[in-house]
C-alpha cells in the first residue's frame, strides 16, 4: 500500500508539470520493485487527476459553459469569446481522440528507459527552444489553426515518455499565446481528451482479473494522486506566471542523462 501510494504521489505531481507523468510512474514502479502498472492503474490515477483538474478550473468550466449556451441561444457578442474558446477545445481535442482511438493498444505498452530519457531529451529540448518566447495571444486571439496545432502536440504525447503538458503549452507557446493562456489551453485540452481516455479503458477496469485484491492499494494511489495533482497544479500555475519554464527543460536533460547512466 505504500509503494502504490508513492507511485501515486509520483504521478500526481508530475501530470501537471511538462516530464512525462508515464514516464516518471515507470520509473518509480522500477525503482519500487513493482514492475509494469497496467493500463488499469493509469487510467485510475489518471482520472484522479482529471479529477482534481475539474476541481481547480471549476469556476472557469461553469463560465465557459454557461456562456456557450447563452451564445447559442442569444447570439449576444459578450458571450462569442467564451463560445469560440470552448469551439476551439474540441477542435484541439480531435487529433488526440483520433489517434488514441486508432492506437489505443500502443499506448498501452510499456517503454524502456532508455525510451524515456531519448523523450525526456526531446520534452528539455523542447522547453529549451521556447524559453524565451513572449506570445501576445490571449484567449479571444486563439485562432482555428492555432488550436489544431497544440491538438496535434497532444496526439504526438500519447507515445508513451512525452510529456503531455511539455507538448501542448510548447506548442501553444509556439504559435504565440501568452503563457498563462497556454496553461489553461493545454489543461482544457486534458479534460476531453483524459475523459476520452476513461471511457475507451472502462472495459478494460471492469475486467481487471484482480481488482477486489487490489482495491485498497488502488483507492490509496487514487487519493494520493488527486491530492498532489492539486497542489502539483497550483505549484506549476505560479512557474508559469514567473516564466521559468526552462528550468524543467534543465530538469528534464539532467534525469535523462542518470537514466542512460544507471539503468
Amino acid at each position: 500500500i505504500i509503494k502504490m501510494i508513492i507511485i501515486g504521489l509520483v504521478q500526481g505531481f508530475t501530470e501537471p508539470i511538462p516530464v512525462s507523468s508515464s514516464g516518471h510512474v515507470v520509473i518509480a514502479s522500477e525503482i519500487l520493485g513493482l514492475g509494469e502498472q497496467g493500463f488499469t492503474f493509469a487510467i485510475l490515477t489518471n482520472t484522479a487527476s482529471l479529477c482534481a483538474i475539474l476541481y481547480i478550473y471549476r469556476k472557469d468550466i461553469s463560465r465557459l459553459a454557461v456562456n456557450s449556451f447563452n451564445y447559442l441561444k442569444t447570439k449576444n457578442i459578450r458571450f462569442k469569446s467564451d463560445f469560440y474558446f470552448v469551439l476551439f477545445i474540441i477542435i484541439g481535442s480531435i487529433p488526440a481522440g483520433f489517434f488514441g482511438f486508432l492506437l489505443k493498444d500502443y499506448i498501452a505498452e510499456s517503454v524502456s528507459m532508455t525510451t524515456i530519457a531519448v523523450l525526456l531529451f526531446v520534452t528539455g529540448a523542447g522547453l529549451w527552444l521556447i524559453r524565451n518566447f513572449k506570445g501576445n495571444k490571449n484567449e479571444s486571439d486563439i485562432t482555428i489553426k492555432d488550436a489544431f496545432i497544440v491538438g496535434l502536440g497532444q496526439a504526438v504525447a500519447l507515445t508513451p515518455g512525452i510529456s503531455r503538458s511539455g507538448a501542448t503549452i510548447i506548442s501553444a507557446i509556439a504559435v504565440g499565446m501568452k503563457q498563462d493562456t497556454a496553461l489553461r489551453f493545454s489543461f482544457m485540452l486534458y479534460i476531453p481528451v483524459s475523459l476520452g481516455g476513461v471511457i475507451l479503458g472502462f472495459s478494460d477496469f471492469l475486467n481487471e482479473p484482480n481488482k477486489t485484491d487490489l482495491a485498497i492499494p488502488y483507492l490509496a494511489a487514487f487519493i494520493a494522486t488527486l491530492v498532489m495533482t492539486y497542489f502539483a497544479t497550483k505549484w506549476f500555475m505560479g512557474i508559469m506566471k514567473k516564466g521559468k519554464l526552462v528550468y524543467f527543460s534543465y530538469y528534464c536533460f539532467i534525469l535523462g542523462v542518470i537514466l542512460l547512466i544507471f539503468f
